[in-house]
């Protein structure tokens, strides 16, 4: 018999992941877990966006503007364009599965001449977007919670307690600092909070959406919610019926954005060049839809227009959603209880928002000083060693966050004011890698599994253009006579803060920052 010398098993290397061989050919290593899955990214985007975070602060105003149909419809037309913006990033975000996402994409699509100062433009946009972000949820979330105050103590007219500012602002830091603190735990911990999240709105959602016209004890006829224009110049100053109609859109406007935040993640997530583009798309038909029908939901159930915003109301006139919310549940029950709760499910949306929005501020953060572009970049780059998240990163925008909060104290608009900044920052961010895909030759573009072809180019024009428009908007008056009381303070600080990196940028940073730096040698893959 022959003797048979039995070979020596060769150990199997697992395959690598398509996101983190994409990743590796961009020029950076896998630092990061990656564990996430779509559904995960997908909760996290959706969490991101919510359904009740952007339309319910904004709804009053809004609605007051030029009425229920000018808010319904203009919520159809802002989805509309929404998509055009959402489809060019899920093409780019196919090709650049980076955590830099939004300013890493503006750097390789602008070229090497243009690269640098467009990656440093969208970096700034982003952080700055991002970290109002977390404020305007800190503060609509403490607004809500002050609604939940008053109606559990009584109302405005049986003596409840209304949280007076010094409160507010403690409310206002408390979410801040709780939302810092769960960001320090692995990102497993944010996943299955936002898992828990996607079911809280989805089903909160449903319930809200159903059960408050079931509810209320009359409701609105569908020509008044779907063709009453009523322009209130008496209490918003504004008689011109475009410019009521303009600002009316600013709520949809507010509210449909943050998908992004599923390419913030992408280094986190298996299979990114697939998922990613698809948790981006996804998320936008969900809030699309969930959006337009909780907005139907509360326009349906308004008892009387003019007392929601009645100071002497039970909700004190603060809060026009609550005051709908204890119409109909103390309409048909004679008690608040209902209210109370359905207001329960909505700040837990903001909560759920904050943390999300959070997240996705520490990663770009992070980023941005992984390539130089942060002073004391080296500290706000370390990587928790146990739990591999960016901690350092995710202080450093709570900090930011809590000085942003600090006129409560002294000024009535500071929402207004957080709200455009946040979105100027945060949507402007999205304008420079789309115009940069728009205009780049198409032989310097290596396509990922989602890919517009030819359609591209016109995609990235209505897109680009509707974010310029969405801009612009938030930088108009909200209300006149322009005071001090009444001044958008937005376009006053975002000048001085752009003012001032841009000229960081041309005294200083142009000589060394060159956009995202690689971590990995191209020509042999070696750290």
């Amino acid at each position: 018999m022959r003797n048979h010398q039995q070979e020596p098993e060769v150990p199997q290397i697992p395959e690598m992941d398509s996101g983190e061989k994409r990743l590796n050919e961009l020029g950076y290593k896998q630092e990061l877990r990656r564990e996430m899955t779509l559904f995960k990214t997908l909760a996290i985007s959706f969490s991101t966006m919510t359904l009740f975070t952007g339309i319910t602060p904004l709804y009053g105003s809004s609605l007051q503007y030029a009425g229920p149909a000018s808010l319904v419809w203009g919520w159809v037309v802002v989805s509309f364009f929404t998509w055009f913006v959402g489809i060019a990033m899920a093409e780019i975000c196919s090709s650049f599965p980076t955590t830099g996402s939004l300013y890493f994409w503006a750097a390789h699509l602008a070229g090497p001449k243009w690269g640098p100062f467009a990656s440093w433009c969208c970096a700034w946009l982003e952080t700055i977007g991002l970290i109002a972000g977390i404020g305007t949820q800190a503060y609509a979330g403490s607004q809500t919670l002050q609604s939940i105050i008053l109606l559990c103590t009584g109302t405005n007219k049986d003596g409840g307690y209304l949280a007076p500012k010094w409160l507010f602002l403690c409310m206002y830091i408390a979410l801040t600092l709780i939302w810092a603190i769960l960001n320090t735990f692995a990102l497993e911990v944010i996943a299955f909070i936002d898992i828990i999240s996607i079911w809280w709105q989805v089903i909160g959602g449903t319930v809200i959406v159903i059960m408050l016209p079931l509810v209320a004890l009359t409701t609105q006829s569908a020509s008044y919610v779907f063709t009453n224009f009523e322009v209130e110049s008496g209490a918003t100053g504004i008689s011109s019926k475009p410019y009521a109609v303009i600002l009316s859109f600013l709520v949809s406007q507010y509210s449909l954005y943050g998908y992004d935040a599923a390419a913030h993640l992408t280094e986190e997530t298996r299979g990114a060049d697939k998922n990613g583009p698809i948790a981006i798309l996804s998320s936008i038909g969900i809030i699309s839809l969930f959006g337009w029908a909780y907005i139907l939901a509360l326009t349906f159930s308004i008892q009387d227009f003019g007392y929601l915003y009645d100071p002497t109301n039970e909700t004190a006139g603060t809060f026009v959603p609550a005051q709908i919310l204890y119409d109909a549940f103390h309409g048909r029950y004679h008690s608040a209880t209902g209210a109370i709760i359905l207001l329960f499910i909505i700040w837990g949306s903001f909560f759920f928002g904050g943390l999300s929005i959070t997240t996705s501020a520490a990663r770009v953060v992070y980023a941005l000083s992984r390539d130089k572009g942060i002073p004391f970049s080296s500290i706000w780059r370390k990587v928790h060693p146990k739990h591999k998240v960016p901690s350092n990163a995710v202080w450093l925008c709570a900090a930011i966050c809590i000085l942003l909060g600090l006129p409560i104290l002294k000024v009535n608009v500071v929402f207004t004011a957080i709200t455009s900044i946040c979105t100027i920052g945060w949507v402007g961010g999205y304008a420079v890698p789309i115009f940069a895909r728009m205009v780049m030759a198409e032989k310097n573009f290596k396509p990922g599994p989602f890919y517009l072809g030819k359609a591209r180019r016109p995609i990235c024009l209505v897109a680009f253009l509707w974010i310029c428009y969405t801009c612009s908007v938030f930088l108009l008056p909200t209300y006149y006579p322009i005071t001090w009381n009444t001044f958008n303070y937005a376009p006053v600080a975002l000048g001085v803060g752009l003012g001032l990196i841009m000229l960081w940028w041309m005294l200083d940073a142009r000589k060394w920052f060159k956009g995202p730096v690689r971590n990995i040698d191209g020509q042999n893959g070696k750290v």
